[in-house]
């Protein structure tokens, strides 16, 4: 491999806003804040909006959908017409 070519790849927190999750991780990320972790080390720290656990899938706080009444209103958009 090519010296100078490649991105740092550090350890950086990752900082979910919407359910106050933080998780540590590596990235090639260079964010300007920081943030003190729970081993009392200083990391660098990435806001997210959304995250495993926030993400309705993830959460089980998924909407089910209507399944049936989709398939109605397309059978009877499409239908075949009597001529």
């Amino acid at each position: 491999m090519k010296d100078g070519i490649h991105p740092e790849y550090k350890e950086v927190v990752f900082w979910d806003q919407s359910s106050d999750f933080k998780f540590l991780t590596r990235s090639t990320m260079k964010p300007a804040e920081t943030i003190q972790w729970t081993d009392g080390k200083t990391y660098p720290v990435v806001k997210i909006e959304v995250s495993s656990e926030s993400h309705p899938f993830y959460t089980g706080k998924n909407v089910l959908l209507d399944t049936a009444g989709r398939v109605d209103k397309f059978n009877k958009r499409y239908q075949k017409k009597d001529a």
